[in-house]
C-alpha cells in the first residue's frame, strides 16, 4: 500500500511539473507569434530583437522546435491581428505599484480577470499612467556568479553601457538602456521595468504581495508582473 501511495504522489508531482511547463510553453509560444506579428512578419531572429529574445526563453525552458515553430507559423494565422500585448497599471496591499505585462488575444477577458484577482487579494486596477512612472523601461543581462568574476561582470557592464548593477546571492543583475537592446547579443538579454522608489514592507505583508503576484503569473494571458517592493 505505502508503495502504492509513493506512485500516487510522484505521479501527482509529475502531472503538476507537467501542467507548469505546459503553461510556460504556451505563455513563450505566444510571446513568439506576437514578437513576429510586430516584426512585419520577420521570423528570422536575427532580424527581429524580440523574436530573439523570446526564442532565447524558449531554448532556456527546453521549449521543443516543432513548438517554436508552429508558434511562428501562426503569425500568419486569420487570428494573428487579435494577439496584442497590453500593460495593465494596478496597486497590490498597502499601496505596492504593481505593473503587468499580458499577451492576450481577449483583452475583456484579461482585464475582468485581473480586476477580479486584484479586488480579492487587497488590490485594485489603476488607470493609465498612474503607476507607469514609477518603473523604467530598460533591459537586463542576468549572469551567475558561479560563471562570471566580478571583474568580467565590470567590463560587461561597460560594453552594453550599464546605468545599475545589483545583485543577490546566486546573480549579478546588469540594467542598461532599453534603446540598447538589440545591440547586446552575446549575453542573454530581457526587457525589465525597474522600479525607480522601493517600498519596505514587513515579513508578513511581503508574502501577501509576493502571494498576489504568484497568482497574476499563474494567469495564461500574464507574462510577468513586476512591483517596486
Amino acid at each position: 500500500m505505502s508503495g502504492h501511495n509513493k506512485w500516487s504522489k510522484i505521479k501527482r508531482q509529475k502531472e503538476a511539473k507537467d501542467l507548469i511547463k505546459g503553461n510556460v510553453f504556451s505563455k513563450i509560444s505566444r510571446l513568439i507569434t506576437l514578437a513576429v506579428i510586430e516584426g512585419g512578419g520577420i521570423a528570422e531572429p536575427e532580424n527581429n530583437i524580440k523574436l530573439r529574445l523570446a526564442m532565447e526563453k524558449a531554448k532556456a525552458v527546453g521549449m521543443p522546435k516543432d513548438n517554436i515553430n508552429r508558434a511562428i507559423e501562426k503569425a500568419a494565422g486569420q487570428d494573428r491581428s487579435q494577439l496584442k500585448e497590453i500593460v495593465y497599471e494596478g496597486f497590490g496591499p498597502c499601496g505596492v505599484a504593481l505593473m503587468i505585462i499580458a499577451t492576450t488575444d481577449n483583452a475583456n477577458r484579461t482585464l475582468t480577470e485581473i480586476k477580479n484577482l486584484l479586488e480579492r487579494n487587497n488590490g485594485k486596477l489603476a488607470s493609465q499612467n498612474s503607476v507607469a512612472y514609477l518603473f523604467k523601461k530598460c533591459g537586463l543581462v542576468i549572469l551567475s556568479k558561479k560563471d562570471y568574476r566580478e571583474e568580467k561582470i565590470l567590463d560587461i557592464s561597460d560594453q552594453i553601457s550599464a546605468f545599475d548593477i545589483s545583485e543577490d546571492e546566486e546573480n549579478y543583475y546588469l540594467y542598461f538602456p532599453f534603446e540598447n537592446l538589440g545591440r547586446v547579443k552575446e549575453w542573454p538579454a530581457e526587457i525589465d521595468f525597474k522600479p525607480q522608489t522601493i517600498i519596505s514592507l514587513s515579513e508578513e505583508l511581503t508574502k501577501k504581495v509576493n502571494d498576489l503576484v504568484n497568482i497574476l503569473e499563474e494567469l495564461d494571458d500574464v507574462q510577468k508582473v513586476f512591483t517596486n517592493l
